[in-house]
C-alpha cells in the first residue's frame, strides 16, 4: 500500500475526529468586520497555530494593523519536489439577520437531508470548512508516515470577509518568507456535488461610486418641478447609456484586452451540459441577460460586465414626500476578463459619465478597488498532477472552470510574489455562503480532505 493510500485510510478512520476539530473552530465568531469580534479573531487565529503546532509547523500568530495573520512552515524543498505556499481565511461574514437561521450561527450541528448530511454553522463552508480539509489532510500523511512529503508555507489570514486590508502590506514585508514555487488556495467550488473542479479563470473587479449633484439643496416639486434639474433623471440616464440593445458595454475602449475562450475551452465547457434553464430558474429567473448570442458561461466566466449594485435619491421612507432631491448617487461594479486594465477603464468610464452630465450638475467619482483578471496557465505540470489526483478521488474527470467572482489574493500573488495559485475547492452553489443557514457537505468535507491528500502525494511524485 502506498503511503498516499495509507494517509487515505488514516482520514476515513478519523473522520468524526476532524469533524470535532471543524466544529471547535466554527463555534469562534470570528467576524472581522465587526470590532466587537476582535478578541474572537485572535482566538482563531490562536486556534489555528495550535492545530498547525500538533502537526510540527513552526507556527505562530503576526500582528498586522487588523487582525493576526497566522503563519506556518514545513520542512525544506528538496530536489524534485515542489514548495507550495497554501492560503486559507479564518474570518467569517456577521450572521445577520439572524432571525433567518435554523438554529445559533455559531453552533454548528449535522443535519440530514434528502441529498446527504450537511454542516450547517456560519464558516461551514467560507472557509473554515474548505482549509480545515487541507490541515486535516497534512494530519493524515503525518498520522501514517510521521512527516510530509513536500515542504509547505500556510497563510491564514483573518481579514478576507472585510476587505483584507493587510494582506498586501503583510505580503510587500514578508515577501522571502512567503515565496514558494506556487500557492494552493481552498476558496473555490466544484462544477456540482459530483465533479471536481480547478479554477483556471478568475474575473478582475473595478468599484465606482458616482455622486451626481444639481441644486443646492432639495426642493419643493411643486415650486420647481419642471425647471430644476433632477440628478436621478440625469443619473438614470447614464446609467441606461453604459448597455446598447445587445447588452454591449458602450464605455470607450472597454473591450480592449478581452479575449475570446481558446476552442479547447469552449469544447471543455460545452463538454459539461450546463442547464442554463435550470441555472437561472433557480433563482426565479428565465432569460440570460449578458451580451447576445453568448452562452450563460461565456457570459459569466469570460465576458466583462458593468452593474449597478445601488442607486441612491430622494426621498425612500414611508409615503411620499414631493421632492427634487440635490443628489444621487450609484454604486456600480466592473467585472474584468483577460488583460483588461482596471485603472484605464476606472479612467474611462469617468469620463464617460462627465460626457453626459447636462449643465448645472457637478459628479464626484469615489474609487472602491480595482484589480485585473487571472488566468492560470493550463500546461503548468502541477495543474495536471493536481487534475489527476482529483480525478482519482470522485472517479470522474476534474472539470477547468472559470469563476464568475474575483479572489485578489491570487492577483496579490502573482504580483507580489510572481506565484501562479492553483485553485481547488469543494464548496456548491447551494451552502448558502453569506447567507443564513450557510452549509457545507459532509461529503464535501471528506472528499475534500482526501483530495488534498492525494494532490500533496502526486505533488512530492507518490
Amino acid at each position: 500500500m502506498s503511503a498516499t493510500e495509507q494517509a487515505l485510510q488514516a482520514i476515513d478512520a478519523g473522520m468524526n475526529k476532524s469533524l470535532d476539530r471543524l466544529f471547535e473552530l466554527i463555534r469562534i465568531p470570528s467576524v472581522s468586520t465587526d470590532p466587537a469580534y476582535d478578541a474572537d479573531c485572535r482566538k482563531a487565529a490562536d486556534w489555528v497555530v495550535e492545530q498547525l503546532r500538533e502537526l510540527d509547523f513552526n507556527a505562530s500568530t503576526r500582528e498586522t494593523g487588523g487582525q493576526p495573520m497566522v503563519v506556518g512552515h514545513y520542512g525544506t524543498k528538496t530536489e524534485g519536489t515542489p514548495h507550495v505556499l497554501f492560503y486559507g481565511h479564518y474570518d467569517v461574514q456577521p450572521a445577520d439577520p439572524l432571525e433567518l437561521w435554523d438554529a445559533p450561527p455559531f453552533e454548528p450541528r449535522l443535519v440530514e437531508t434528502p441529498s446527504g448530511e450537511q454542516i450547517v454553522g456560519r464558516g461551514a463552508c467560507d472557509d473554515k470548512g474548505q482549509f480545515m480539509t487541507f490541515i486535516e489532510a497534512c494530519r493524515g500523511w503525518k498520522e501514517v508516515t510521521g512527516s510530509l512529503p513536500i515542504a509547505i508555507t500556510v497563510l491564514i489570514e483573518g481579514e478576507e470577509e472585510s476587505g483584507s486590508k493587510s494582506l498586501g502590506p503583510f505580503l510587500d514585508s514578508h515577501k522571502d518568507e512567503l515565496k514558494a514555487d506556487f500557492a494552493l488556495v481552498c476558496d473555490t467550488g466544484m462544477w456540482d456535488a459530483k465533479t471536481p473542479a480547478i479554477t483556471t479563470l478568475l474575473r478582475g473587479l473595478m468599484l465606482e461610486e458616482i455622486i451626481v449633484t444639481a441644486a443646492s439643496r432639495d426642493l419643493h416639486s411643486g415650486m420647481y418641478g419642471g425647471a430644476a434639474r433632477n440628478p436621478i433623471r440625469v443619473l438614470a440616464k447614464i446609467i441606461a447609456d453604459l448597455h446598447d440593445e445587445n447588452g454591449v458595454i458602450q464605455v470607450p475602449d472597454f473591450y480592449e484586452g478581452v479575449t475570446e475562450p481558446t476552442p479547447e475551452q469552449k469544447a471543455q465547457w460545452d463538454s459539461l451540459n450546463m442547464d442554463e434553464a435550470a441555472f437561472l430558474g433557480e433563482v426565479g429567473l428565465s432569460v440570460p441577460a449578458g451580451e447576445t448570442g453568448r452562452t450563460v458561461l461565456e457570459q459569466i466566466w469570460s465576458r466583462p460586465t458593468c452593474d449597478v449594485n445601488g442607486i441612491i435619491g430622494g426621498y425612500t421612507g414611508e409615503g411620499t414626500k414631493t421632492v427634487i432631491p440635490s443628489q444621487a448617487s450609484a454604486k456600480i461594479s466592473f467585472r474584468l476578463v483577460g488583460d483588461q486594465d482596471p485603472l484605464k477603464i476606472r479612467e474611462n468610464f469617468r469620463a464617460f459619465v462627465r460626457e453626459r452630465l447636462p449643465a448645472d450638475c457637478d459628479v464626484e467619482f469615489i474609487g472602491h478597488g480595482a484589480s485585473p483578471a487571472l488566468y492560470v496557465d493550463l500546461s503548468l505540470p502541477e495543474i495536471g498532477k493536481a487534475a489527476d489526483a482529483l480525478t482519482a478521488e470522485f472517479d470522474r474527470p476534474a472539470a477547468m472552470i472559470g469563476c464568475g467572482g474575483s479572489i485578489p489574493i491570487a492577483g496579490d500573488f502573482k504580483e507580489t510574489l510572481g506565484m501562479d495559485s492553483i485553485l481547488i475547492g469543494f464548496g456548491l452553489d447551494d451552502d448558502k455562503v453569506h447567507s443564513p443557514n450557510e452549509k457545507y457537505n459532509l461529503s464535501s468535507f471528506h472528499h475534500g480532505t482526501r483530495s488534498w491528500a492525494r494532490i500533496i502525494g502526486a505533488l512530492a511524485g507518490q
